[in-house]
């Protein structure tokens, strides 16, 4: 089994998002069924894997530079 990216988990939590927003009474994500009264929380976790993608797009760096003055 290939291992699952930061992307796929966002793309996993768009697809929840845009199935509950569309009507759907409730999603499963990695097993566990979620509702639309949970939208915030898919929503936080699509927030948090979205960082973890971005982070791994920048191979771990913070993506702030340092200026040197002087």
């Amino acid at each position: 089994m290939a291992a699952i990216t930061a992307q796929d988990m966002v793309n996993r939590y768009m697809q929840a998002e845009i199935d509950l927003l569309e009507g759907g009474k409730d999603v499963q994500i990695n097993g566990r069924r979620m509702t639309m009264a949970e939208l915030p929380q898919i929503r936080a976790g699509r927030l948090e894997w979205e960082r973890r993608a971005a982070s791994e797009g920048r191979n771990g760096r913070s993506g702030h530079a340092l200026a040197t003055f002087g």
